[in-house]
């Protein structure tokens, strides 16, 4: 048992963290501040080949697994970025697992090189404003029509959508009364963002207003037959797919901005002097950070076996979701304690431990909630009764 990352593995994260140096706290503050896709940043990770981390070699990619992306991701999130950064290229990292499994080797060619590249942005359209996580009860459908489809529905909190130009979009191609089971009947789709028969609308919220999050409205929407990911009504299941990775990733990526938010806070701690003494020498400020660091390290360990289950072959199910519930709460608990750390400066902007409480907040909502999880474990794991 080798709990060790490799040579490569320290070399993957030394690269990407001398990349992000490039983007500095101001950037970022920025980005916070006025909003805009942080396109420089995403034009260099694309350049340098990092967009294609999992992706396979013959296409462009690197060729690696999960367990490379996650480091990718954690570092990205971990240099100051945080999820502005993470979210940025998060969906080219992740989003194309349909395409590689279940695609032809047309659309692998046709699809898979400009993600890697970088020259096309995606949105995934998939959560909608009366489903919910849901996925089976999603009402937004695409009629056969022709060599092709006609899509009609409602999207949520898709995720660049302001800037995309593809979606990877899931819809219902046959009723749900006519299914034998309520995962059937859905499929997937990687198409042109068309903004003639799309209306993009922009939701506000509370951190990562680099990256637009938005109520998508599809009208007419035209779909050509070779868009579709693998057979027609089975797009719920290439869907499970690529959950389990996304998972790996997210718990990564709050872990990362938890590091980061624990860094800053120590080190705050020794230079805040009060009544004579560094804050950082009273136990109560000692005790809530030395805490941080071990639901951290514990959380990146179950990051990392389920990265190293998956690329394996093996089930991680469990795993997956428990990185995702895990690295979500202990990066959530060190952003809220930094902010608890530097006091009243905790609340200025230009401490930026604010920003990573409001950011890191995401990973304990989405891509699913923490309570399915809890569900998840319970009847998978535990072997108890469905629940819901």
């Amino acid at each position: 048992m080798d709990y060790a990352f490799t040579n490569a593995h320290e070399q993957i994260r030394e690269n990407v963290s001398r990349l992000c140096a490039q983007f500095d706290d101001g950037y970022w503050l920025k980005k916070d501040k006025y909003g805009g896709f942080p396109e420089e940043f995403y034009k260099a990770m694309a350049d340098a080949g990092w967009l294609g981390i999992a992706m396979p070699e013959e296409f462009g990619g690197a060729g690696l697994g999960i367990t490379e992306a996650a480091l990718v991701m954690q570092t990205v999130a971990e240099s100051g970025a945080a999820l502005q950064g993470a979210s940025a290229i998060h969906l080219n990292v992740f989003g194309p697992n349909p395409i590689v499994v279940f695609g032809t080797e047309e659309q692998k060619r046709r699809m898979l090189p400009p993600i890697i590249q970088g020259k096309v942005k995606g949105c995934f359209a998939v959560t909608e404003p009366n489903a919910g996580l849901n996925t089976t009860s999603l009402t937004t459908r695409a009629d056969r029509n022709g060599n092709g489809y006609i899509v009609h529905g409602h999207k949520v909190w898709t995720s660049t959508a302001q800037v995309a130009d593809k979606m990877l979009l899931i819809a219902r191609t046959t009723p749900q009364d006519q299914c034998r089971r309520a995962t059937d009947g859905l499929s997937l789709f990687y198409t042109d963002f068309d903004r003639k028969f799309i209306e993009v609308r922009e939701i506000e919220k509370m951190g990562r207003k680099a990256v637009d999050s938005n109520q998508v409205f599809l009208d007419g929407l035209k779909v050509p037959l070779e868009d579709r990911i693998g057979e027609e009504g089975k797009g719920f299941q290439y869907l499970l797919h690529g959950l389990n990775p996304e998972r790996v990733l997210i718990g990564a990526e709050a872990i990362g901005i938890g590091k980061l938010a624990l860094k800053r806070a120590a080190q705050y701690a020794k230079e805040r002097v009060v009544f004579g003494r560094p804050i950082g020498q009273n136990q109560a400020i000692q005790h809530p950070l030395a805490q941080n660091w071990m639901e951290l390290e514990a959380a990146n360990l179950m990051a990392f076996k389920a990265a190293w289950l998956y690329d394996n072959g093996k089930d991680c199910g469990a795993e997956a979701n428990a990185a995702k519930y895990l690295g979500a709460q202990a990066g959530y608990n060190a952003c809220l304690q930094a902010v608890m750390t530097h006091g009243g400066y905790g609340y200025a902007k230009e401490f930026h431990v604010e920003r990573y409480l409001r950011e890191v907040m995401i990973c304990r909502i989405a891509p699913v909630s923490e309570q399915l999880i809890l569900c998840f474990i319970a009847e998978k794991v535990l072997g108890l009764p469905k629940s819901y």
